[in-house]
């Protein structure tokens, strides 16, 4: 087996391990069950909250730290975090307690950007399409995992709700284990590149090496390039950044990227309260079986996403393609909280999953097409802290006191509104870029009749 792809699947296997969590797709129902004295409306708007707010907070550290510290550090971070959260959640029961452990999944997640970006750093750049396959299918498979066989468990009543968390603990271990055998990275990208000042003009490197030897002369190389290393890591990164958000069209991108994944993020943590609120009465709920297929359907999606890209979607009318499945995406979530029918709930949240990974697979392919630089870590690294910025936003102003702490229903009405107006804001934008093309093209045709 090649070193690349014994990385990869090494990866791939605590990937895999991360996402075996069956008592996900059942966490509200074990809250408001009888192990716990909390209400649902303590459960929307005192605990779900805190894990947004501090994903918020964490990330803009881990984002910073994950390339300094290379990587493996906050893999294994990521899963003694959730050791932690079901730790707590098996074997507390306050509501201060799921404040607190809340704070512990923002680590959890926020620390899941060094599980996409640590194989950049240790294979080669023309293996970047096989490694991302490699490992969104690993994270796909075990949310499959996980789905079907919490559904199983709990129809054939082998376990309850709260047993399913048992499962989930030790996939946590397993996966924290399994990090600790990660090659280590030696080279990344901005803190610990293979020569000091890599991409500066060699004046500049030369003329800063110089002040640094007639201040100490006595320094060694390696600290020589210890001493530059934060300068020549903020200059790329800034270097990055301009590149990439000056370009219209990654920056056209980038938003849709962030207020669709926003959009995403806010509606997946919060559905099961939906689906409690339309049948609080279930003596099975079939979230487990609505999870297993939207994860089929999303990775099946995303395949086609990929296919249809490259084919059919080209730059003239791809806007035009992700307004109109931004505002399905929007008609699938008034289905969702419009019926008072659970079933017609579920095929709103399947069929919106799997628009959303469609679209989202489109705007990252289209990101990449127009990135000049091996840069896309940062990008999505900035694009995923602004989704949370906005995600902070709308949660303040949607369901806290503060705000206007509408109902689960009429917060998913303002969910679905906000992705068809999206669809109509981009459709307004492929539209102005059409006229723009017309009216160059347009000019062309005078000029040559002259």
């Amino acid at each position: 087996m090649t070193e690349w792809l014994k990385i990869s699947c090494i990866l791939c296997i605590f990937g895999f391990l991360r996402e075996v969590r069956p008592s996900e797709s059942f966490i509200t129902e074990f809250l408001l069950g009888p192990w716990r004295n909390i209400t649902q409306d303590e459960v929307n708007r005192e605990v779900f909250p805190v894990g947004t707010y501090s994903y918020l907070a964490q990330l803009v550290v881990v984002f910073l730290i994950t390339d300094f510290l290379r990587y493996k550090p906050l893999i294994i971070a990521c899963g003694i975090s959730g050791i932690v959260v079901w730790s707590m959640l098996l074997w507390t029961s306050s509501l201060e307690a799921l404040k607190v452990l809340e704070f512990f999944y923002g680590t959890y997640m926020a620390t899941e950007v060094a599980y996409y970006t640590y194989i950049y750093a240790k294979v080669d750049k023309k293996y970047y399409p096989r490694v991302t396959s490699h490992t969104r299918a690993a994270m796909f498979a075990g949310r499959l995992v996980a789905g079907i066989s919490a559904q199983v468990l709990i129809n054939l009543e082998v376990m309850n709700y709260k047993d399913l968390n048992y499962i989930t603990f030790a996939t946590q271990i397993a996966a924290t284990l399994w990090a600790t055998v990660l090659p280590p990275v030696q080279n990344s990208l901005y803190f610990h590149r293979h020569e000091y000042l890599e991409g500066q003009s060699p004046a500049v490197a030369e003329s800063r090496t110089h002040d640094i030897m007639d201040a100490d002369e006595g320094k060694s190389q390696n600290q020589i390039r210890d001493h530059l290393m934060p300068f020549k890591a903020t200059s790329l990164l800034w270097s990055h950044f301009r590149n990439a958000y000056t370009n219209i069209k990654v920056l056209q991108w980038s938003l849709w990227y962030a207020m669709g994944l926003c959009g995403y993020l806010q509606i997946i943590s919060y559905i099961q309260v939906l689906w409690k609120d339309i049948k609080p009465d279930s003596s099975i709920a079939w979230n487990g079986a609505v999870d297993a297929t939207v994860t089929a359907l999303s990775t099946i999606s995303a395949l086609g996403a990929g296919y249809m890209h490259t084919e059919l979607l080209k730059p003239r009318i791809s806007l035009i393609v992700l307004a109109a499945l931004s505002a399905l995406e929007g008609g699938s979530i008034l289905l969702c909280c419009w019926s008072n029918n659970i079933l017609f709930s579920y095929l709103g949240y399947v069929i919106f999953g799997a628009l959303y990974a469609f679209t989202i697979t489109v705007a990252s392919a289209e990101i990449a097409r127009y990135l000049e630089e091996d840069s896309f870590g940062l990008v999505f690294g900035i694009n995923t802290l602004l989704a949370l910025v906005f995600q902070t936003i709308i949660t303040i102003i949607v369901i806290s006191d503060t705000g206007f702490a509408l109902s689960v229903k009429g917060q998913y009405t303002v969910y679905a509104f906000y992705f068809i107006i999206i669809g109509v804001i981009y459709f307004l934008c492929a539209l102005w870029n059409l006229l723009i093309a017309k009216s160059i093209r347009d000019n062309i045709n005078l000029s040559s009749s002259e």
